[in-house]
């Protein structure tokens, strides 16, 4: 899995029937060079002349994926025939799912001839084109997880983009969606300011001061006005409110603007859930994680506090996602991603004469 902040490709093994997951194997993750996100940055835009050139980094960015699968099963002494089958999600460039058009890149028939795995990618297409919005596409993996846990209870995933998972105490009690930004908008800014990639641990928040007047600003989108489930484009947010702000006083309002929408999106009435629980990266951001518990009112703590592996639990999920398209089972609901009907989504990559 590579998701919207673009740092790299994570991998993980499970063993799982599509229900529930028996094991949790090794994971790993390949890191992009900074030339690499550079040209990935060029590409976050539906524009034709942007098109053409997706060909060029599609089989790099094919091999990269393959080489972490080269990695996780060579580290750890595992054949390459006893995997069944690869979820591969491919790289999101641009999604805009009101034009029932989302794009990721990759090769699914090339990663299967390389490895000699099967493969499964392809996950949003048929949700979008029946309506869906496509994203989030974790939900279902969350409520597998969270069988036994108390609820109702909030997983919130922030990577470039945040979405929560909010579940009932009934099983088909699942909303899900996009709450707004999660690290791109500060990564973008520390970027534009620095040449880093990110606020490693959010630091630079830290010592900044939240600018009101621009996190007004900020709040005042369309987007907190529609209904879930909705998602979100990586770049569907103008951070020029922060424009003109110190570098840490741009990365604190930044924080304190996916906080206050991950908080809003969590205490839609009805839900109200007693825990959050939080995976992604930017529960390594310390800025973050302490303006959410501001916020939430409630416990707020990275999933690890229940056992879960929040760096790896979105390639994990997209594992679980593949067999559950092996198995014939819907990968997205009406409650997670809006579409009419349930979907199960994903085109299947069998390997030649298989």
């Amino acid at each position: 899995m590579s998701g919207t902040s673009m740092d790299g490709v994570d991998a993980a093994l499970i063993e799982t029937d599509g229900e529930t997951i028996s094991h949790f194997g090794p994971t790993a993750f390949v890191p992009y060079n900074s030339g690499f996100v550079d040209c990935l940055r060029t590409l976050l835009c539906p524009e034709p002349e942007k098109k053409s050139h997706y060909h060029h980094i599609i089989g790099e960015l094919t091999a990269l994926h393959g080489d972490v699968v080269d990695v996780l099963l060579g580290d750890h002494a595992i054949a390459p025939e006893s995997i069944h089958v690869i979820g591969f999600h491919g790289q999101t460039v641009y999604h805009a799912p009101a034009d029932k058009l989302t794009i990721q890149l990759g090769d699914a028939r090339a990663l299967a001839e390389r490895m000699r795995i099967k493969v499964v990618s392809d996950f949003r297409q048929d949700d979008v084109s029946a309506g869906g919005q496509g994203a989030p596409l974790a939900p279902l993996y969350h409520r597998a997880l969270a069988r036994n846990l108390d609820k109702p209870l909030a997983v919130i995933n922030v990577g470039g983009v945040a979405n929560v998972t909010l579940l009932g105490q009934a099983e088909d009690d699942i909303l899900a969606f996009d709450t707004g930004p999660g690290n791109a908008l500060v990564d973008d800014w520390v970027y534009q300011m620095t040449g880093q990639p990110y606020d490693d641990l959010g630091e630079l928040a830290l010592a900044g001061c939240v600018d009101r007047g621009a996190l007004a600003q900020l709040m005042d989108h369309e987007y907190f006005d529609l209904a879930p489930p909705k998602s979100l484009d990586r770049n569907d947010f103008d951070p020029s409110p922060v424009a003109g702000l110190s570098l840490e006083d741009g990365a604190a309002t930044l924080v304190a603007f996916s906080a206050q929408t991950i908080a809003q999106g969590c205490s839609l009435a009805g839900h109200n859930p007693a825990r959050w629980l939080v995976c992604g990266g930017g529960r390594h951001n310390r800025a973050l994680m302490a303006a959410l518990e501001k916020n939430a009112q409630v416990g707020v703590e990275p999933v690890e506090a229940v056992g879960w592996q929040g760096d790896a639990l979105e390639a994990q999920a997209f594992a679980f996602l593949a067999v559950r398209v092996l198995q014939g089972l819907v990968t997205s609901l009406p409650s997670t991603t809006g579409v009419g009907n349930p979907v199960c989504g994903g085109s299947i990559y069998p390997l030649k004469g298989y």
